[in-house]
């Protein structure tokens, strides 16, 4: 009998399975799919960054290669050759976590996991037996019910991520992160995309300065916006789809040849036998955990996207070395403000901590600060003036409780501020550590010493 069984080898599984066997316990992991990595390896934030990547080159070459003195004549794209760099990076990595499972000496069974009872689960008629039990089975696109996904006209980001051919016209429904990534994608390499998103803005959990300059900066790349928007039809065609869609008070038709269905994620519960054994779901089909992430069976735990919270891999890994952590009695915490967005497009947009909106929510007094990527003499050195940074303060204890970045870069620099909130660190603090000159960075800085002080260069 082992000491652990994680279901599931997605950036919560795996992580899982490898800290429990690094603290001593044995472990097996099982995963239904051929491949190990979860959604985020095989069709999730791997192979979208993979292509995000490719398209950002051609865009490059196309429009700003010749600001730099660089001539190329007519690039074009070759989709399929793009296809198979994105498919040899996730092959590289999924094989990758296989290798990490074996060097830790992780026992592996693919199959699909269902439970017999708390202490017992069958995999595809075998019976296995562990002392604890952790869920990590991750989430699902969810669907609109008048037009499913077939994968080749209506498609999840599962099917955008695998398209035979550019479309000519693409429809997306939704305008969180993965909308406008994939939108982003294909907008660069030539369809005409149009977004439709229920809500009056997009990126909904985002700042609200940060958002309109965001859609601001995506709409002069010509990305078209359908806000407050409501497809309440849709008729599958041979040669694409037609959608009816509410806005302004009127009914218009919008065709396309893909449509992206980008609303959500569910979690990923089906099969796995939890109501027969009585763990305790929400309404929404998450699993309720405690602090330590036990279910109401406290030998069952779960994490990740199955638990209510924001659904970002890297929150499943954090969770998921925390749960085993504690299953092995070790002190461990998670401090979800100071966990970051990322949004890949170009430029990126990257947050952690509080929002102005949700600080002056909650009642508190605030300092702010901002400053434009245009008086950054990095920015302007490699071209990327676009955008800007924001700092967000507590006024009376001068505590950093927001960092929000839309620019070049935004992904990596993040990580200055979610250090900064996990150490508890001031806005002047931030303001007054010394940043490499020149850097993207520096604008931090700049928007620090604007919330307490002045900036230097504005």
């Amino acid at each position: 009998m082992d000491d652990l069984i994680v279901i599931g080898s997605g950036p919560a599984g795996y992580v899982a399975a490898i800290r429990a066997a690094q603290l001593g316990l044995s472990v097996t992991i099982i995963e239904r799919y051929p491949t190990f990595g979860g959604t985020c390896l095989n069709v999730g934030c791997i192979p979208s960054k993979a292509l995000l990547q490719s398209s950002e080159h051609y865009a490059f070459i196309a429009e700003h290669a010749e600001e730099h003195g660089i001539k190329v004549k007519s690039p074009s794209v070759d989709f399929k050759t793009m296809m198979k760099r994105k498919e040899d990076v996730v092959k590289s990595l999924t094989g990758g976590v296989a290798g990490l499972l074996k060097r830790n000496k992780v026992n592996t069974v693919q199959g699909t996991a269902r439970f017999v009872s708390s202490e017992e689960i069958e995999v595809d008629g075998k019976k296995l037996q562990a002392k604890h039990f952790l869920i990590a089975t991750g989430s699902d696109s969810i669907e609109l019910p008048f037009l499913p996904f077939d994968e080749k006209v209506v498609v999840s980001s599962t099917g955008a991520l695998s398209l035979a051919s550019v479309p000519k016209k693409m429809i997306v429904v939704g305008a969180g992160v993965i909308g406008v990534e994939l939108a982003s994608v294909y907008n660069r390499l030539g369809s005409e995309v149009t977004i439709v998103e229920m809500l009056d803005r997009i990126t909904p959990t985002m700042d609200n300065q940060i958002g309109k300059a965001f859609q601001k900066i995506l709409t002069e790349q010509g990305l078209k916006f359908h806000l407050s928007a409501q497809v309440t039809d849709a008729k599958v065609t041979k040669n694409g789809a037609e959608l009816s869609v509410k806005m302004e008070g009127k009914e218009s038709k919008l065709k396309a040849d893909v449509v992206l269905v980008a609303i959500g994620r569910k979690p990923y519960a089906e099969g796995l036998g939890l109501e027969e054994i009585g763990v305790e779901k929400t309404k929404q089909g998450f699993v309720i955990v405690d602090g330590n992430f036990r279910t109401n069976r406290p030998n069952i735990l779960a994490v990740g996207d199955i638990v209510d919270g924001p659904m970002l891999a890297h929150r499943a890994s954090e969770e998921a070395i925390a749960a085993v952590e504690s299953l092995a009695g070790k002190s461990s915490h998670i401090n979800y403000m100071a966990i970051p967005n990322v949004i890949y497009t170009s430029p990126e947009v990257a947050s952690v901590g509080l929002t102005e909106e949700e600080g002056k929510e909650m009642g508190l007094q605030l300092i702010k600060g901002v400053f434009p990527f245009k008086g950054n003499a990095r920015a302007r050195c490699v071209g990327e003036t676009e955008g800007l940074v924001k700092v967000i303060g507590e006024k009376e204890s001068g505590r950093l409780l927001g960092l929000h970045i839309v620019g070049a870069n935004a992904s990596e620099m993040i990580g200055e501020g979610v250090v900064a909130i996990e150490n508890k660190s001031t806005v002047r603090e931030l303001a007054y550590a010394s940043h490499a000159h020149p850097t993207l960075s520096e604008a931090i800085k700049e928007a620090a010493l604007a919330a307490c002080e002045k900036p230097i260069h504005l």
